[in-house]
């Protein structure tokens, strides 16, 4: 199984490391020509949303990743990269792929000094270390779309068709069920 791992900006790194350890082959996305290589599965970290929708336009990545995305390639969104999937922002007008029907809120819990971590119930994994940085929640999601997780009433964890999307950072915990459900999750 191959697994490519958006590398412009951000917690790429962590993710694949997991993902080796694991047993699963990554390629990086780095350019438009990488994404003529065949994977089955997509993962867009966290780091800086403003900054990675950036990129993605400038190097002409956007389009052709919103398309397999559209058209059901697997995907695995952490922190930014939910506000990447996210139909809209109730607190920024920018909005990026668009095909994940819900509204998030970035930087929900405050700057850096609000970060935290807990441990919650995420579907049906129980105990799963959760690491809060600069995180976005989810303020409200579409009917369909599938609430995986809540912190103190709040939607951190949602699945859609194709796309499961997280607030939090499992990469940088050593807790490795969500990269695993995950990865059964491209095999199906």
């Amino acid at each position: 199984m191959k697994i490519a791992v958006l590398a412009l900006q951000g917690a790429f790194l962590e993710h694949e490391d997991i993902l080796h350890k694991l047993g699963a082959d990554c390629i990086e996305l780095r350019k438009k020509a990488d994404l003529k290589e065949s994977f089955d599965g997509l993962i867009l970290p966290g780091g800086e949303s403003t900054a990675q929708g950036k990129l993605l336009r400038e190097l002409d990545m956007f389009r052709p990743l919103q398309e397999k995305i559209r058209d059901g390639l697997p995907v695995l969104a952490t922190c930014a990269g939910l506000i990447l999937l996210a139909e809209k922002s109730s607190n920024d007008e920018r909005a990026y792929f668009q095909t994940l029907p819900v509204t998030v809120r970035r930087n929900a819990y405050g700057r850096q000094l609000g970060s935290f971590h807990t441990v919650q119930d995420f579907g049906g994994m129980k105990h799963i270390p959760m690491t809060f940085i600069r995180a976005p929640y989810i303020e409200s999601a579409r009917e369909d779309v599938e609430i995986s997780a809540k912190v103190d009433g709040n939607i951190v964890g949602v699945r859609y068709r194709n796309q499961l999307a997280i607030s939090f950072h499992p990469e940088l915990d050593t807790d490795r069920r969500i990269h695993q459900y995950f990865l059964s999750f491209c095999k199906a």
